[in-house]
């Protein structure tokens, strides 16, 4: 890769990250994108995105009620963190 190319690579990736952080400020919304290898990337809920492919969300989303009892029943001993 030449160093033009090198350069405009870092200016587009640039763009890039400062819009995603834009998104990500907006008031601890959150927002969704496909990656690159196609899967689902939930950002805004912390510093990293989320990223699982479609399976594993089905999979997660298919024990949400479990995921909520589990969090509910151990609720003392989880911590919470401020955003």
């Amino acid at each position: 890769m030449s160093d033009n190319a090198s350069q405009e690579e870092i200016e587009r990736l640039r763009a890039e990250n400062a819009k995603l952080k834009q998104q990500a400020v907006k008031a601890g919304t959150l927002s969704f994108r496909v990656s690159e290898k196609g899967a689902v990337s939930v950002y805004g809920l912390g510093r990293f995105p989320v990223t699982l492919y479609q399976e594993q969300w089905d999979k997660l989303l298919s024990q949400i009620d479990e995921l909520r009892r589990f969090i509910e029943t151990n609720r003392g001993s989880l911590k919470k963190k401020d955003v």
